[in-house]
């Protein structure tokens, strides 16, 4: 019992530190503004640069990607410790190889919800691609770098965070799939890419009406 009681708390910690609204705190503490009132109502990276500046935006994007790499890293450890822990003896049928990727799998779900749906702004949050690219990090560096490339590149040819973002992670679906990693690692990642489009379709709805803004331009009110 002591063994799932623990790996659940390990679940609600990476729940936790998505929840972290950096975005949020960033808008109260610089300027004294709620900035889900401001630009697209994001608390995430790119509201931020629009409704804040370049500094700021720089600080809660390296918070967000930290913040999804610490839940992979602290889970794929807690996992891995209960085995080596005997008050925590997990069952005989479950082994270490097979539990602990999907214990990582469960963990990188928490960490993209709780960003979205942060428990401290009542289920409100970002689009959780930032916490995504933290996760991918810590979890498999050649797809994270992959995906970052073709973010790096859809930029650069359309100016557009929204349009990068959904390259991302369809890139990183392709990805996941193409390279040689374990089944939970890709249902992660198809999950956690098709999550971060779904959380784009206003920004869809505006791409197709032509008024999605490009970086260096204001975001449009809510």
């Amino acid at each position: 019992m002591l063994f799932w009681l623990t790996s659940a708390l390990g679940l609600g910690v990476a729940y936790l530190l998505g929840s972290t609204p950096t975005g949020f705190l960033a808008g109260k503490l610089l300027k004294g503004v709620d900035i889900r009132e401001h630009g697209s109502n994001s608390t995430g990276a790119t509201n931020v640069l629009r409704t804040l500046g370049l500094w700021p935006f720089g600080a809660v994007l390296a918070v967000d990607v930290l913040k999804g790499a610490a839940a992979i890293v602290f889970v794929r450890w807690l996992s891995q410790a209960l085995f080596a822990w005997p008050a925590a003896a997990p069952p005989a049928w479950v082994e270490p190889s097979a539990f602990t990727p999907w214990a990582v799998c469960l963990a990188g779900l928490a960490v993209l919800v709780g960003h979205a749906r942060s428990i401290w702004l009542n289920f409100s949050g970002g689009k959780s691609v930032a916490a995504g690219v933290g996760m991918l990090a810590a979890m498999s560096w050649p797809v994270a770098l992959g995906s970052l490339s073709v973010f790096g590149i859809s930029l650069a040819l359309f100016r557009t965070m929204s349009v990068s973002s959904m390259a991302a992670a369809l890139t990183s679906i392709v990805l996941v799939c193409a390279f040689d990693e374990p089944l939970p690692y890709r249902v992660l990642v198809i999950l956690g890419g098709a999550f971060v489009i779904v959380r784009h379709r206003a920004n869809i709805a505006r791409l197709l009406a032509g008024t999605e803004p490009r970086v260096g331009r204001p975001s449009p009110s809510a």
